[in-house]
């Protein structure tokens, strides 16, 4: 989805100009008008260094949406259909765009109002990273949990495998060591247990579950010789598992990841409803930059009064290339600045300003600003 933003000297009548482009355009593109309000233009030079920090804010603005946009489409049950903008279509809200007056009022300087545009998003982006880094978190600790229900013998939850009868309990003295054995080393652990070290019960390993890598096997030691046993069991390669019984561990474990797993859904919920409000809200700050884009270029290219037409253009598939060729065709003769019969002084500000613009292999002889918004994104 690509919308282009243009604007042309309006010689004193931005309707007839604009039915002009859409004539020409017509057969290739949908046209809307883009409208801008008359702001308070300032210096000429406060302009310059503002046409830069808007060129800053465009991406980053851009960089906040996508990311907002992909937490709905990656969460969100119904995707892209979720993403709107003021309960209207991406589509819909650019083509019949209109300056919110009430959030970004047209008495502030441009300056205020890029500040504020920038600080709405700024403040939305730290939200939105906070709640994801939230979501994440909980949804990390309960794919943990998910996995010790589900992973090998040499890594999953002993609850509910190892039974009361497998283990010594109330023992002074004795205890009980669980033991995942690959199952290749099954003739190497029989051989080698109870000489691992001293105080081993002899012949009291008990095979009591397998999967397809591992053998869960229980051996009966004295206490004191636990951490020893341990240590020369990983030499063999046989892991020994942290487990202690516990008849309500089963339950309790249960509990847990139901317990995560609430929390994860509720989560996930609110991360996509916010994150559906808030891609409405920074879409339309990025329109609105957008808007302050062209106008801020605009006078900064064809000088004062401000006297321009400006157009929301939106190519058909494959037509891109020849909607350019149409403008070039139609404004190639701006060449650069113009109306520079409306000189105030500060001409030579504004040629420096349209140079560098010269030297962006994207410049055209009139202002012009891409929108582009990746729909199919998964």
């Amino acid at each position: 989805m690509k919308y282009t933003f243009i604007s042309v000297p309006a010689l004193g009548n931005k309707q007839n100009t604009f039915l002009n482009i859409k004539a020409k355009l017509t057969e290739y593109a949908e046209t809307n008008v883009f409208p801008i309000p008359d702001f308070k233009i300032g210096t000429l030079d406060a302009l310059v260094l503002l046409s830069d920090d808007l060129a800053k804010y465009d991406t980053a603005f851009e960089q906040t949406v996508n990311k907002v946009a992909d937490i709905v489409r990656h969460f969100g049950s119904q995707g892209n259909q979720m993403l709107l903008v003021n309960e209207k279509s991406i589509d819909q809200y650019v083509r019949g765009f209109q300056w919110n007056t009430m959030k970004y009022r047209t008495d502030k300087s441009l300056q205020e109002t890029t500040a504020t545009l920038n600080q709405e998003v700024n403040a939305i982006d730290a939200i939105m990273k906070a709640k994801l880094n939230t979501y994440t978190q909980n949804k990390n600790a309960l794919q943990t949990l998910q996995r010790k229900q589900t992973g090998n013998l040499s890594v999953k939850n002993l609850n509910g495998i190892v039974k009361k009868q497998h283990c010594v309990l109330n023992s002074e003295y004795l205890t009980t060591v669980v033991v995942a054995v690959p199952k290749a080393l099954y003739k190497q652990w029989n051989a080698k247990y109870e000489t691992l070290t001293s105080m081993i019960v002899p012949r009291s390993s008990v095979k009591v579950a397998e999967d397809d890598e591992f053998g869960l096997f229980t051996v009966t030691l004295f206490q004191r010789v636990v951490d020893d046993f341990t240590h020369k069991a990983r030499e063999e390669r046989f892991i020994v598992r942290d487990f202690t019984y516990d008849e309500d561990a089963l339950k309790l474990q249960q509990e847990e990841l139901d317990q995560v797993s609430s929390t994860e859904s509720e989560q996930q919920g609110e991360l996509v409803r916010l994150a559906c409000i808030n891609f409405g809200e920074l879409f339309a700050s990025w329109v609105h930059l957008k808007a302050l884009r062209v106008f801020v270029e605009s006078v900064l290219r064809y000088g004062l009064p401000p006297d321009f037409a400006s157009v929301a253009i939106a190519a058909q598939p494959k037509f891109e290339k020849k909607v350019d060729d149409t403008l070039l065709a139609q404004y190639g003769r701006l060449g650069g600045v113009h109306g520079q019969h409306h000189s105030t002084g500060n001409q030579e500000e504004i040629l420096d300003h349209d140079l560098q613009s010269v030297n962006d292999g994207s410049y055209r002889p009139y202002v012009q600003f891409d929108l582009l918004f990746d729909v199919e994104k998964a």
